[in-house]
């Protein structure tokens, strides 16, 4: 009975721990969450925050902000990326086409969406990602690498795994800040000219890989 007693207690303490555990956890997200959303807010407003500015919007202390994000370049990647990326995860939910060429066009239409208003924001992206991730850190594309596999996933069965691989790679060249940045500077195209141009091209690629497939 003893035995039996302690057993009992044993697995209470460990389910104890368990749960204060996940409740840790769960609170290191939402605290995260907070500092990224303030910093978000800042930035849509347009000023260049500060940690001081970061830590008084999400109501937490300059340590907690630097617990979380070492640096406040690393701070602001995250946030300029989920603002930025924000309006392409709620536009793609409205694509409704199995065809991948009409997505492929769509995404990147979605992606330059309001371009002329982010363009400073998309500037400071590029800046941002020159040099390499923290180690550890998700590779800075990978919103980019992910939506452009959604949009060409009607091809995933059709092509072996290295082709479509390579299609990913090829539209990632041609679709994102990087491409609309050199149009606008390099070409001198106005901003909803180069998002057409990179959507043309992405869909030319597409073209490509169908004859392809055709032909094979």
């Amino acid at each position: 009975m003893t035995e039996h007693r302690a057993q009992v207690s044993e697995t209470s303490q460990v389910e104890e721990t368990a749960q204060l555990t996940s409740g840790r956890v769960a609170q290191r997200r939402r605290t995260r969450k907070a500092i990224v959303d303030a910093s978000m807010t800042l930035l849509n407003r347009g000023i260049e925050p500060s940690v001081n500015d970061i830590a008084a919007a999400a109501d937490v202390s300059r340590r907690t902000v630097y617990l979380h994000f070492p640096t406040l370049d690393q701070l602001m990647l995250d946030a300029t990326m989920s603002l930025l990326s924000a309006n392409t995860d709620e536009a793609l939910t409205n694509i409704r086409s199995d065809d991948p060429r009409v997505r492929i066009g769509e995404l990147a239409r979605a992606m330059g969406a309001q371009i002329t208003e982010l363009l400073p924001m998309g500037r400071r992206l590029v800046k941002l990602t020159v040099d390499p991730p923290a180690q550890d850190a998700p590779p800075p594309g990978h919103r980019r690498v992910r939506w452009i596999e959604w949009a060409l996933e009607p091809l995933r069965d059709r092509m072996p795994q290295p082709q479509f691989d390579d299609l990913v790679s090829s539209i990632a060249l041609v679709v994102g800040w990087e491409a609309f940045i050199v149009l606008i500077d390099v070409r001198a195209l106005e901003p909803d000219v180069a998002v057409d141009v990179c959507a043309r091209t992405a869909m030319t690629l597409v073209d490509a890989a169908l004859h392809s497939l055709e032909n094979s």
